[in-house]
């Protein structure tokens, strides 16, 4: 599932905040080997310490069940204003809070959930994969070939949309509009029925 063009624009705010000299960030930090957690977003600077951010754009989003990976020396979430007002209350001591790239409230040391170790390789595991990414997208075939994926995938999508119409049309055209009417009926109460 993509990201929300809500969580693109915390995701650009945290990294801006936070890429100064002595300071390394990396996204999706998979913690551990075949880890099941995953840190939204780690840095680690010269003076040894972990930070992690999660990134929660709604308040579904900021309740759900997914892991809150709170690993590091110091921890925080990253909100829009308007959910950090609706749940401010709810932020446990000790953790910070980002708006956008504002910091809103600091955060304070806490004793690492992870070994040091474990963090550290897990960061570079991450650093590895986001590295290859750019790499790929640098290789000029392989971006042409996705190039040409995206084109025929938009141009099948237009054929598909053609053919709707043209579909809708001739329903109109044989059912005349009160027939055409039940049909599209029928198949919505059929789509909510499946939903």
């Amino acid at each position: 599932m993509g990201k929300t063009p809500e969580t693109l624009r915390l995701e650009d705010a945290i990294w801006s905040a936070t890429k100064n000299q002595g300071t390394f960030g990396c996204f999706e930090v998979t913690i551990g080997w075949f880890g099941k957690e995953r840190v939204d977003y780690m840095t680690y600077n010269t003076k040894g310490e972990f930070r992690c951010y999660e990134i929660k754009v709604s308040v579904a989003d900021f309740h759900s069940k997914a892991a809150i990976t709170f690993v590091g020396d110091f921890n925080y979430y990253v909100l829009t204003r308007d959910l950090y007002e609706k749940v401010k209350d709810e932020i446990p001591k000790g953790i910070g809070v980002y708006i956008g790239g504002l910091c809103e409230r600091r955060a304070t040391r806490q004793p690492l959930k992870a070994d040091r170790q474990v963090l550290f390789e897990s960061m570079i595991r991450s650093l590895s994969r986001e590295y290859q990414a750019t790499r790929k997208s640098a290789d000029r075939k392989y971006m042409e070939r996705l190039c040409r994926e995206a084109h025929n995938a938009e141009r099948a999508a237009k054929m598909d949309r053609d053919r709707y119409m043209k579909l809708r049309n001739a329903t109109y055209a044989v059912f005349g509009n009160e027939g055409a009417e039940r049909i599209r009926r029928y198949y919505r109460e059929k789509e909510a029925a499946n939903e």
